[in-house]
């Protein structure tokens, strides 16, 4: 292992001080899921969201780390700040100015960030607006209202501590990938995810001594997510090299290139955008359902219930269509073949240009199936074990995913730094000697 293994991680000075500054920033998260708008009857509140499973309330409350079902000055997460992102990437693909300055290098893409502040701003407004109006007709099982005083007086002070505090916690996600270590915006997802383990272990464990869960289903349970835990690790680090070749070129009397290298394809390209996408579209006629008492409605709403079997069809369905265009979006197989032509790169027995695009492409539909399949296994299983075995199974499909990934991800940033600190010093040292010769 670099650097001596990860024992040695906090004898590395800026190492050390960017895993505590992430470490505080994400406590300072965790205090203000705690923290309550008022105006808001709390145990009715939390009567009604104990129904809420498996609508869209429950999904944006799994991603907010609970603060949602507290109504917290988080209640909106990071959701607008993704959604907004999304937006932008796909708006980038249509419309030629975004489409520029995503090739402007550093100054295009700081213009993009700001538009992504400005996009997050705006859909917090409209998000703060409808989770206000709809707290409004929210009644609890016994009867009680949600909200206290209903008003415009309560739906503009949501609006603003809900921005607000979506506002603050871009600022950290900003802050932990600038200063700390690891992308800042998913540490905050994962850290709101795992905050939710212990009671889901909880939860479990009173399930055994109830006698309602057999500890055999437990030690099954346990040994599946180990194993599908291990799964995901295995393809998320999956890639399918495409062997290129650069031809020699003479620049004066030197002579460049020849070399041999490859071009990496992610089996998993996506990530985990498909079932966001997938869960959001599904889940909203269950989520329409809670608030319009309309019959028609209602039959939609349980006929694709979580755990019946037109959901599950529809969710993978989604989770297909959704792997194959955002991985269209985010990779042109034409951009591709033109970087590597212009550099005298090319694929053998391919020819360059046109035939070099047209076989990236095709390799890529082949692997981004494989990668659809494997999301569409891990994102149904949970739902699966929770029909049949009644598991309080916090972590499922998506949220195991971005839990995955972004343990993959940060600690190959350690590594990164660890490895940048031992070229460091071998430039170090030979610098020193360069100078006393």
């Amino acid at each position: 292992m670099i650097g001596g293994g990860f024992q040695n991680i906090f004898r590395i000075q800026e190492l050390k001080k960017r895993i505590i500054f992430t470490c505080l920033l994400l406590i300072v998260y965790r205090i203000g899921v705690h923290v309550p708008i008022p105006g808001v009857d709390s145990i009715a509140l939390a009567a009604f969201f104990a129904r809420a499973k498996g609508t869209l309330l429950g999904l944006f409350d799994m991603f907010s780390g609970g603060a949602l079902e507290k109504l917290s000055v988080f209640a909106l997460g990071i959701m607008p700040y993704i959604s907004a992102s999304i937006i932008l990437q796909l708006l980038t693909v249509t419309i030629p100015h975004l489409e520029r300055l995503s090739k402007e290098g550093e100054q295009g893409r700081k213009k993009i960030t700001q538009y992504t502040r400005y996009g997050t701003v705006v859909l917090s407004i409209i998000q703060g607006l409808g989770i206000s109006i709809g707290l409004e007709s929210m009644v609890a099982p016994g009867g009680a209202h949600v909200v206290i005083n209903p008003g415009w007086a309560f739906r503009l002070l949501t609006v603003i501590t809900l921005t607000s505090g979506t506002a603050f916690i871009m600022w950290l996600g900003e802050q932990i990938t600038e200063r700390g270590i690891g992308n800042g915006i998913s540490l905050i997802i994962f850290s709101g995810i795992i905050a939710r383990m212990p009671t889901a272990i909880a939860n479990t464990f009173n399930l055994v001594s109830t006698g309602e869960m057999n500890i055999f289903i437990v030690l099954i349970l346990i040994i599946g997510m180990v194993g599908v835990i291990g799964v995901i690790i295995f393809v998320e680090q999956a890639q399918r090299r495409i062997p290129v070749q650069y031809a020699k070129r003479v620049v004066g009397r030197r002579m460049y290139g020849g070399q041999n290298t490859h071009l990496p394809l992610k089996i998993n390209t996506s990530g985990v955008i498909p079932p966001i996408f997938a869960s959001s579209i599904i889940m909203f006629p269950a989520t329409a359902a809670s608030f319009i008492k309309i019959g028609w409605v209602q039959s939609i709403a349980a006929a694709i219930a979580p755990g019946k079997p037109v959901y599950e069809l529809l969710y993978i369905a989604f989770i297909v269509f959704f792997c194959y265009f955002y991985t269209a979006v985010t990779f042109n197989p034409v951009d591709v073949a033109e970087n590597m032509k212009k550099h005298g790169g090319f694929i053998p027995g391919i020819r360059p240009s046109k035939p070099t695009a047209d076989y990236i492409d095709k390799v890529l539909t082949r692997i981004t199936l494989g990668g659809a399949i494997y999301v569409s296994a891990v994102c149904v299983l949970p739902s699966i074990l929770m029909t049949q075995f009644k598991v309080p199974f916090y972590f499922g499909g998506t949220a195991l995913l971005i839990v995955v990934g972004v343990a993959i991800d940060t600690i190959s940033q350690m590594e990164s730094h660890m490895l940048t600190r031992n070229y460091d010093g071998f430039l170090k040292k030979g610098s020193i000697r360069g100078r006393r010769r």
